[in-house]
């Protein structure tokens, strides 16, 4: 029977720096075990748009963007989940009066609040939005302007009792570290893109293979019995079943090595 493997991709199949690696061993065993008949699965907290060419010429089954927000399968778009205008809107007021950092992820794009203060995550995110041939034009005052979830940097002056008060009402708030925060709506998560296509693929949970390498993982990780960590995640190793060597030492090939996927 075949399986089913869902993986992050910062800091599991691409290095999480600069240098944005996808090692040889990676390439190699993702195509081992599809041509062992397995499928695989992105499952990411970067919404559509922002899946580099790099990464979907691995050759995937489909894909679980935006934390569960949108879901592809076979070239088929089966899920597209963006918050409402007025309530998108709502968000963009109320994180100004939190002070804090936003950026808001849509499944065709980011939007930028100039009002926010400029924080050095921030910058550094726009940086290799630009380097990356990505679009960092889109403000919040523009027409189209929507999200299907967003992320904030906590400022000095930053309200976060009223951030957490208000935003955890409608959103799963993850705290990345560092005063970085993934806010999801809730009732979608990495867990649930996983259960949608487990159920439209009548594939079972003894099947499924989940690979990450931080808290924001753990909704994947924790939705299957076969849960892996990469090498050097340390934070997650007490929530998998797993642990493999980082990356850049054959990480994701071993992996699949000791569950006999390849």
């Amino acid at each position: 029977m075949r399986s089913i493997i869902f993986f992050d991709i910062d800091g599991t199949i691409v290095t999480e720096d600069e240098r944005a690696i996808i090692p040889d061993s990676t390439r190699e065993a993702i195509k081992e075990t599809r041509r062992a008949g397995n499928l695989t699965f992105i499952n990411s907290g970067r919404t559509a748009f922002n899946i580099s060419p790099r990464v979907k010429e691995l050759g995937f089954d489909g894909y679980i963007c935006g934390c569960g927000t949108y879901i592809e399968y076979d070239g088929k778009v089966l899920l597209k989940r963006t918050v409402p205008k007025d309530e998108c809107l709502r968000i963009a007021q109320l994180l100004r009066e939190c002070k804090v950092t936003p950026v808001y992820e849509h499944s065709d794009g980011y939007y930028f609040d100039d009002k926010a203060t400029m924080t050095d995550g921030l910058r550094y995110f726009m940086e290799v939005f630009v380097d990356s041939g990505i679009d960092v034009s889109g403000r919040v005052e523009d027409e189209d302007f929507g999200f299907d979830k967003f992320v904030i940097w906590q400022n000095e002056d930053s309200d976060m009792e009223l951030f957490r008060r208000e935003i955890s009402k409608s959103y799963s708030i993850i705290d990345r570290g560092g005063g970085f925060f993934e806010n999801v709506p809730l009732g979608f998560s990495k867990e649930t893109g996983i259960e949608t296509i487990l159920k439209l693929l009548d594939i079972p949970m003894e099947r499924a293979y989940a690979i990450g390498d931080s808290m924001n993982d753990l909704p994947m990780l924790q939705a299957v019995p076969n849960s892996i960590a990469m090498g050097g995640a340390e934070k997650i190793y007490p929530y998998v079943s797993y642990i493999t060597t980082p990356i850049e030492e054959d990480g994701i090939a071993k992996a699949l090595k000791h569950f006999g996927l390849i």
